[in-house]
């Protein structure tokens, strides 16, 4: 794998294609299908998708920049075990902090916290991009994935939420009532479909239809 070259300015146009691209064109999610698991099971309200979007964007940006920074003294044969030690120690930590400052999420996403150690994401970037690029193009790809993988998660929590509980759950301003009681009064019903984890795929395969008819040159990706 070839080298980004960061004798070049630190935000120059190469560099920040490492933070769009995955926004859009090679999305972790809706374009390359890793990360599903927890876009189908954490997004019931919008404040889990939120804090687990920033703790896996806070792994992955620090994982890649450890794992680049030590990329030239990593035996080849054991690379995958030392990546996974690197994002072990990285989720224990982000873990405790949760337990620490958000405690009701840290319940609400439970296990799915401790599954970042085995994200595709996460592991994929590790090995694809880290271990053959220097620090600064590492962090900025694991910001770009992050962000991609996250605006997913909120896009689907936005939808599920409003249209499964009539709410909006914001870490700090707690659950916002989006739908007029009115509305109720004139016959409305929340869906509950959208509180169950199949709904997320109907999402998703909405999200992925509109960013495909959006970007033609998407199709055959």
């Amino acid at each position: 794998m070839s080298e980004v070259k960061t004798s070049e300015p630190l935000f120059s146009k190469k560099n920040m294609e490492l933070i769009k691209n995955p926004l859009n064109q090679i999305n972790p999610v809706t374009i390359q299908v890793l990360g599903i698991c927890s876009a189908l099971a954490v997004t019931v309200q919008m404040d889990n998708a939120i804090v687990m979007s920033i703790a896996v964007t806070a792994v992955l940006v620090i994982g890649n920049l450890l794992v680049s920074l030590m990329r030239n003294v990593i035996p080849g044969r054991i690379r995958i075990i030392v990546q996974l030690v690197v994002v072990a120690a990285l989720v224990i930590i982000v873990d405790q902090i949760l337990k620490a400052y958000v405690y009701d999420v840290s319940k609400s996403l439970s296990v799915f916290v401790g599954l970042i150690i085995t994200n595709c994401i996460i592991m994929g970037r590790l090995e694809a991009f880290a271990l053959g690029n220097k620090p600064w193009a590492s962090i900025l790809d694991g910001v770009g994935n992050g962000f991609g993988y996250g605006l997913v998660l909120m896009v689907v929590a936005f939808f599920k939420e409003i249209l499964g509980s009539g709410t909006l759950t914001i870490p700090g301003l707690g659950k916002l009532t989006i739908i007029p009681e009115s509305f109720f009064d004139w016959g409305y019903m929340n869906n509950g479909l959208m509180l169950l984890p199949p709904s997320s795929l109907f999402i998703v395969g909405i999200y992925i239809w509109v960013q495909k008819a959006k970007n033609p040159e998407l199709i055959e990706a």
